[in-house]
């Protein structure tokens, strides 16, 4: 890995149908994902990805204020979705700051899709990139995050 492909890679395989895994990561993202992920100064009501290309990608507080977290770049049901990360290193929405987020499902089986989790462009994290992607491949991150939705998914 060089300095210019930093990036936390994951590939779990999801007990639902294609169409299924794509539509809970995505429509039902709100479900899986944990109420203490938020950046907002609120405590997180709900967690929004809209579904389509230039979609917001965003937390609504229980104050109902709202913190951006990115935007859809690509939207490609059920088998690719590209998003930003504009969160950036003191875990603030940074619109100048900016990684990406992709995740590809790929059919194993009528009821089995495989998933493939790629967030790239880390090294732009600079000074903070190798604390940020530890905590990226942590349970508290994306590894702990992918579970829960798999869990989701295969509800």
């Amino acid at each position: 890995m060089t300095a210019t492909d930093v990036a936390v890679r994951k590939t779990l395989t999801v007990k639902a149908p294609i169409d299924k895994a794509f539509r809970v990561f995505t429509d039902g993202f709100d479900t899986w994902w944990p109420r203490s992920h938020h950046i907002g100064g609120a405590d997180l009501k709900q967690a929004v990805l809209e579904p389509r290309t230039g979609g917001r990608w965003y937390e609504i507080g229980v104050d109902g204020s709202e913190c951006e977290w990115g935007e859809v770049l690509v939207w490609e049901p059920p088998q690719r979705l590209v998003v930003t990360w504009q969160i950036n290193g003191q875990w603030q929405y940074d619109p100048d700051f900016r990684t990406e987020i992709e995740v590809r499902f790929v059919a194993e089986a009528p009821d089995l899709t495989r998933v493939e989790f790629e967030h790239r462009d880390l090294e732009r994290f600079g000074a903070d990139q190798e604390q940020i992607v530890a905590g990226f491949n942590s349970d508290g991150g994306w590894t702990g995050l992918l579970e829960a939705f798999a869990k989701a998914a295969a509800a």
